[in-house]
């Protein structure tokens, strides 16, 4: 599996794309605000010859899903992410509002709903779903054992966790659920993060602060 992360500019977030042999690919998180970036992702796409199967959010908070109604029409496929996630939606031009600069369009509506331990196939390839809760109440993360990586969205990060103080999170949940459903993987699991640098499960279990 080959790995493409975009880094888009609003909140430098990052957008990940998944392809493998067949040519295949996932988006996750399409953070892509300025129509600049949006091209970017669809000439990758185009150059690479690839077909996008499935958009998948991590969860549903503005900035990973501003590319999302952009992505939905140029790929032809609905984003996908956690029912406890949708009510996020509605609020996402008043989020854009309170930071001061305008919601570039109004988000695509999901066309499927991802449950805790749900696979999702492309080509050769699988992700499994895993609930995470406590930054959003349907944050996820995309773990694939075969290559031995998870996409964590803003649930882990390296060095640090999610924050905890935005509608519907919950700080004892998600160290909780970090513990008990992340750290239980293989230590060479390696973290793809919704900002940042990559990390590993190993090293976050020795030197994340929140753990200690």
């Amino acid at each position: 599996m080959k790995i493409k992360r975009f880094e888009f500019n609003m909140f430098p977030v990052n957008c990940y794309l998944l392809a493998d042999e067949t040519k295949e690919a996932v988006i996750i998180d399409a953070g892509c605000y300025y129509k600049e970036e949006q091209q970017r992702l669809k000439n990758f796409v185009a150059e690479q010859q690839l077909t996008v199967k499935h958009l998948l959010n991590t969860h549903l908070h503005a900035d990973h899903l501003f590319g999302n109604a952009f992505a939905a029409r140029e790929f032809g496929t609905a984003p996908e992410a956690s029912r406890q996630d949708e009510f996020l939606l509605s609020g996402i031009a008043s989020f854009c509002k309170s930071f001061g600069f305008p919601l570039n369009e109004e988000p695509a509506p999901l066309g499927h709903y991802i449950a805790d331990g749900e696979i999702i196939r492309f080509g050769n390839t699988e992700l499994k779903a895993i609930s995470v809760p406590g930054h959003s109440p349907g944050s996820l993360v995309y773990y694939c054992e075969k290559e031995h990586c998870m996409f964590s969205g803003d649930t882990l990060f390296k060095g640090s966790i999610g924050r905890a103080d935005l509608e519907g999170g919950n700080f004892d949940d998600l160290r909780e659920n970090i513990a008990s459903r992340l750290f239980v993987l293989p230590d060479n699991t390696l973290v793809f993060p919704g900002h940042g640098n990559e990390t590993s499960i190993g090293y976050e279990k020795m030197n994340n602060p929140f753990f200690r």
